[in-house]
């Protein structure tokens, strides 16, 4: 097992990562900002679940050969890429729902989860920090290493969920109170967009 000392420098740097404002912290607060709370927490959710595949993913090999492989770790990133870029311009093409809520284009809970979901697990750099990341904290003579990766890999999920729940709950709050104005309806799903379009290109433009 993994000694005490060795887990409690993982939870403190751990602890700063998953804070800082990441790819995955500004998708839940655009959609819960945009769609409401409950939105934002499946999307974090669905975060929570593309990391549980990457740690699954690096325990078994499989990123390994991945990020051997330039083709291969190309071709997830543009796919990824391609897949933010694509809810991007969805959301600045769909019309704002209107005050009376006669109208509304907002996300259901199940889609915000499917959708959080599918750009985690194509998101090359999810592989790459649970292969370079996570075997800095495993030690052999503690015992089997896939045991280690497997609980340094939920540790990891489940804090990183609970940075995506603290910022969903809060963007969720302050989205209610804004869509009351109808400016904000108009240009929320353009400036959401245009945070998935940022996030897509940043991640094809980024090097091995």
């Amino acid at each position: 097992m993994i000694d005490q000392t060795t887990l409690i420098t993982y939870l403190a740097v751990l602890f700063g990562f998953v804070f800082i404002p990441g790819p995955a912290v500004l998708l839940t607060i655009a959609r819960a900002s945009s769609s409401g709370t409950r939105v934002g927490l499946a999307t974090g959710l669905g975060i929570a679940v593309g990391d549980l595949i990457h740690t699954a993913l690096a325990i078994v090999g499989i990123s390994a050969v991945i990020l051997a492989s330039a083709f291969l770790f190309s071709l997830i990133k543009y796919l990824g890429a391609a897949y933010l870029v694509y809810l991007g311009i969805r959301a600045i093409l769909e019309k704002a729902p209107l005050a009376n809520g006669l109208q509304t284009s907002r996300l259901t809970a199940g889609q915000a989860f499917r959708q959080a979901t599918l750009a985690e697990v194509l998101n090359p750099k999810s592989a790459l920090f649970f292969l370079a990341f996570l075997p800095q904290f495993v030690q052999p003579e503690n015992g089997a290493v896939a045991l280690q990766l497997a609980i340094l890999g939920v540790l990891f999920v489940l804090m990183g969920l609970l940075s995506t729940v603290v910022c969903a709950l809060g963007a969720g709050s302050l989205g209610n109170f804004l869509r009351r104005n109808p400016t904000v309806l108009r240009w929320q799903g353009k400036v959401v967009g245009g945070i998935y379009c940022a996030l897509g290109i940043r991640l094809a433009l980024q090097e091995r």
